[in-house]
């Protein structure tokens, strides 16, 4: 069984004013957000969540208080990757030992592995994971490095929780090799929001969603339009998200989806170097599409 369907938000991670300390009290009003308004799954430490600006023990601890507060009331997937295959693997086994019900694990970025060390990686961090269900998460655009359909295929042939993938390559006809490779017995979502539809139309399952962070209710009906049959209405809907996912990604993630969820009045709070605050060109941009969805008064 899927760890979710639907949309997942890749929740970003509220930082203090003062001292860029993680800001916990905002972190579950967050939280409390997205379960109230539909989304189906949360997915912490994340590039969105800024996990690449924490030291391992404020990783592993927001990675906690999340499972911790969430309660069950929907699953939490941690991010547990890393360029170090020994870090991932600490990572990974701590996380689920606490009880994560599934883990994201990035493509290792700067050191560019081949496929068959991408394939010993894989392996040894869902090995050290104990079972818990590990979701691979492809990409290119930050690693620098792709995970090959062939790669894919052997690694969910051979290690038993090793069972989906987030892909974000872009690239259309990549997913559908993957899919033809692996018959379709891999849970495959979007790690780009506006290319929900065409993932599921190949088998996909949902999203895992910047956009979420501020729509969650519109990304869950988009998915769960599309599973239940209505794909006019799936479709309606990812044309009509299309303007908010454009603003969103006017600079580089999460940079505008931080400043968007500030503007909704949560204490999101700054963004960690080396990362700045969004050009006001771009803000008032995004905060006119945020109006035209009814995302603000």
């Amino acid at each position: 069984m899927a760890i979710f369907k639907n949309a997942a938000v890749a929740i970003v991670t509220p930082f203090k004013e003062e001292d860029f300390s993680v800001n916990y009290d905002a972190f579950a009003e967050l939280i409390d957000f997205q379960i109230e308004n539909g989304t189906d799954a949360i997915v912490v430490c994340g590039s969105t969540g800024e996990a690449a600006t924490m030291t391992e023990q404020e990783h592993l601890d927001v990675c906690k208080f999340c499972i911790d507060y969430t309660k069950k009331r929907v699953p939490v997937i941690a991010g547990s990757g890393s360029n170090c295959t020994q870090t991932a693997m600490n990572l990974s086994a701590e996380l689920a030992e606490y009880g994560a019900d599934g883990l994201l694990v990035i493509h290792p970025y700067y050191n560019k592995a081949t496929q068959k060390g991408l394939v010993k990686h894989f392996t040894m961090v869902a090995e050290s994971a104990k079972g818990c269900p590990v979701i691979l998460y492809n990409v290119p655009g930050r690693t620098g490095g792709n995970i090959a359909p062939e790669t894919v295929a052997k690694l969910v042939k051979d290690v038993p929780n090793i069972v989906g993938i987030k892909e974000a390559s872009g690239d259309i006809g990549q997913i559908v090799k993957l899919m033809t490779l692996t018959d379709g017995n891999i849970d495959l979502y979007s790690g780009n929001d506006d290319q929900v539809v065409p993932l599921m139309s190949m088998g996909g399952l949902g999203v895992i969603s910047v956009v979420s962070n501020i729509a969650p209710k519109a990304m869950h009906d988009l998915c769960d339009k599309f599973l239940q049959g209505d794909v006019a209405g799936a479709a309606k809907l990812q044309r009509d998200t299309h303007d908010l996912f454009e603003n969103l990604f006017s600079e580089v993630n999460p940079i505008p989806v931080k400043k968007a969820v500030n503007l909704m009045g949560f204490a999101a709070g700054p963004l960690r170097m080396p990362l700045t605050e969004m050009e006001e060109e771009h803000a008032k941009k995004l905060e006119q599409a945020m109006r035209a969805f009814g995302l603000l008064g």
